[in-house]
């Protein structure tokens, strides 16, 4: 029988070298194997990653230049149309015509306008451009106020790419194209077809630009702030462009010539005005226009006072006197608007007639939808202070003297002795 306790050293781990000293001793070896194991682990990884081949080590490097040129191109490309929105290098001069009819508080609105227009193509860069010129040259001083930002006024703007960046803002501001200045005197009566006209003769505005601004820019002015354009009124302003002598800018803006005279009439008409409107029954909308009338009808500042009765005594019965009964109305659609109507105007001068003739025979009860002139502040007095008089009618002979009457007897006889050449009415 085999003794299976024999022992076999190559089966117990024993290190097989012969390590038996000289007395036949057997010893265990100390030795880690596993050192030996992860160095040939790493040396196996390290022979499996594969040597990059030159050719594409060249691509590579090849790819990354591309890129980099590619960058460098779009941001050469994207630089130069920076700087050409600021300096206007290779802009062309057509003009674009911008108008809002809003006052634009801050640059970055300003900056998009622009854009939306196609007068700059980097409208980011443009603004951090605006913000630093801002910052340079300070705050903004206007009429003993300085403001952190300027302000963009409401109005119509001819403007093009070869103005710049600044010169559009500018522009758009408000400021004056020149330092020349021309001085123009507007009587009292002055219709709006007859300001824009000495306006434009004299190289202060474009006439489209204007009109533009009478009909459509919001101006903040008390008299004037709750105005809109209506269909039977030819012009929204008439009656409140204070007549008085103004400077000028040759080319100013439309928007600053209107806020002259706007702002004029603004320190004219007081709450005392408003309050005694309030007194008679009107809104100063209405006593604008009964001015307006007695402007136009007045031989003199004695006689307003007096017409100015006649009206409020036909307006308090309308009943019985449905029209004021006066020429001027329907004379300042005739000879005023009528000769300023193009053929792309939205109305005839026969339109307006119906919404202002109030000569007797004529179906417009009371006043006319608007002022037919820009009373000056005499007229205006006389509006809202009439004489104290019970007369119904008057009229004026050649000579420019004022006769009233109460009835249409008494009113047709004076006509037959003073002056038999016009015609009687009822």
């Amino acid at each position: 029988m085999e003794n299976n306790n024999d022992f076999k050293p190559e089966e117990s781990g024993i290190n097989p070298v012969d390590t038996a000293g000289s007395k036949n001793d057997v010893y265990f070896s100390n030795v880690d194997t596993r050192a030996s194991s992860a160095s040939n682990s790493a040396t196996a990884v390290k022979r499996a990653v594969p040597k990059r081949k030159k050719g594409q080590s060249v691509a590579s490097t090849y790819v990354f230049f591309i890129v980099v040129i590619v960058i460098s191109m779009v941001l050469s490309v994207y630089a130069v149309m920076c700087m050409n929105d600021v300096l206007a290098i290779t802009k062309t001069s057509s003009t674009v015509t911008v108008s809002y009819t809003d006052q634009i508080d801050n640059i970055d609105d300003a900056v998009d306008l622009l854009a939306d227009n196609g007068l700059v193509k980097c409208k980011n860069f443009c603004k951090l451009f605006a913000k630093f010129r801002e910052s340079q040259v300070g705050p903004n001083y206007r009429n003993g106020v300085y403001f952190k930002e300027k302000t963009y006024e409401p109005g119509v703007y001819y403007l093009s790419g070869k103005m710049g960046l600044e010169g559009m803002l500018q522009a758009m501001q408000g400021d004056a194209t020149s330092a020349e200045t021309v001085r123009l005197t507007f009587p009292e009566g002055y219709t709006v077809p007859e300001i824009v006209d000495k306006l434009v003769a004299n190289e202060v505005c474009d006439k489209a630009a204007l009109l533009s601004a009478i009909q459509t820019v919001n101006f903040s002015y008390s008299l004037v702030n709750s105005l809109q354009a209506e269909e039977k009124v030819p012009y929204r302003l008439e009656g409140y462009l204070f007549p008085d002598t103004y400077d000028f800018y040759v080319g100013e803006s439309a928007s600053s010539v209107i806020k002259k005279f706007l702002a004029n009439g603004d320190t004219h008409i007081k709450e005392k005005h408003r309050k005694r409107a309030k007194e008679l029954g009107y809104s100063m909308e209405d006593i604008i226009t009964i001015a307006s009338i007695i402007q136009m009808e007045a031989g003199s500042e004695e006689q307003m006072k007096t017409i100015s009765a006649v009206l409020h005594n036909r307006l308090s019965d309308t009943t019985n006197r449905p029209s004021i009964g006066c020429d001027s109305t329907s004379d300042y659609i005739k000879n005023k608007v009528a000769p300023s109507l193009s053929s792309t105007s939205a109305h005839t001068s026969d339109y307006y007639l119906t919404y202002y003739d109030t000569h007797i025979s004529s179906t417009v009860v009371g006043l006319p939808e608007g002022p037919i002139c820009n009373p000056g502040l005499d007229a205006i007095n006389a509006a809202l202070y009439p004489a104290d008089s019970d007369a119904f009618f008057f009229f004026h002979d050649a000579k420019g003297n004022l006769y009233t009457a109460k009835t249409n007897q008494e009113f047709n006889e004076k006509i037959n002795a003073y002056a038999p050449y016009l015609n009687a009415i009822s």
